[in-house]
């Protein structure tokens, strides 16, 4: 008889939940594939809208960069809190600011 530690234990019987969060991250990463080219037309500017655009771009690519922990720390959860508190974030500087309320569709 072979006796597993907790951890090998928990990791088994969380397998199929963490084949769905792996999904579901794939599906998140998506979501952001924008990222590059805003990173290049801010390229060599050293202005602050710049430095805040590369600030946020930094974010997401750390967000983006995080495998998670198994099995207790999903990555597509903490991918998407992380994402979530970024766009909670653009949203308050939006407002701010007076920026386009729809970002999303390519407003500028």
């Amino acid at each position: 008889m072979i006796v597993e530690c907790h951890y090998h234990y928990l990791k088994q019987a969380a397998g199929p939940a963490w084949e769905a969060d792996r999904h579901a991250k794939k599906e998140l990463k998506k979501r952001v594939r924008g990222i590059r080219p805003l990173e290049r037309a801010v390229g060599g500017r050293e202005d602050e809208e710049a430095q805040i655009i590369q600030g946020y771009c930094a974010a997401v690519r750390g967000a983006l960069a995080d495998e998670g922990q198994a099995p207790l720390v999903p990555g597509g959860v903490q991918l998407h809190e992380r994402l979530a508190a970024i766009d909670a974030s653009l949203t308050r500087v939006g407002q701010k600011r007076g920026a386009c309320p729809n970002r999303y569709n390519g407003c500028t």
